[in-house]
């Protein structure tokens, strides 16, 4: 549980980092620099591009088309749940937070689900790759 705690805070950081709302993110550090860029601007980005290729593929290769199908479609009906339920006020400002921590769960969900199978089912999943 505590691995899957770590993931979703790391999904977290990665996804607030790289854009929010309130003007302190990557695209908005992006948006203010152009068209001066700096190093430190560039590297940043790099980093945040490789952090964001190692969700997506672990996420997509864990879960497939279907599994992130399924997690958005669980995820939005939650989110109307709870909006309906009038849990959350309906605003733009409270629908992009709701999102980014969607997004971050997401990820997390990719990158821990073989441990969440092996607890739910007893079973490991073995990748069969052949290069």
């Amino acid at each position: 549980m505590f691995g899957i705690l770590i993931r979703f805070l790391a999904a977290l950081v990665l996804v607030f980092a790289t854009w929010n709302p309130t003007g302190r993110s990557y695209v908005h550090w992006l948006l203010s620099a152009l068209p001066n860029v700096t190093a430190s601007l560039v590297f940043a980005g790099v980093v945040l591009v490789i952090c964001w290729i190692l969700f997506l593929h672990a996420t997509l290769k864990s879960l497939g088309i279907l599994g992130i199908i399924l997690a958005l479609a669980f995820f939005g009906a939650f989110t109307w749940l709870v909006f309906d339920l009038g849990w959350l006020s309906n605003n733009q400002e409270v629908l992009n937070y709701v999102i980014l921590v969607i997004t971050a769960a997401i990820l997390a969900i990719g990158m821990a689900w073989s441990h969440i199978w092996r607890r739910l089912s007893g079973r490991v999943e073995v990748e069969d790759d052949h290069h």
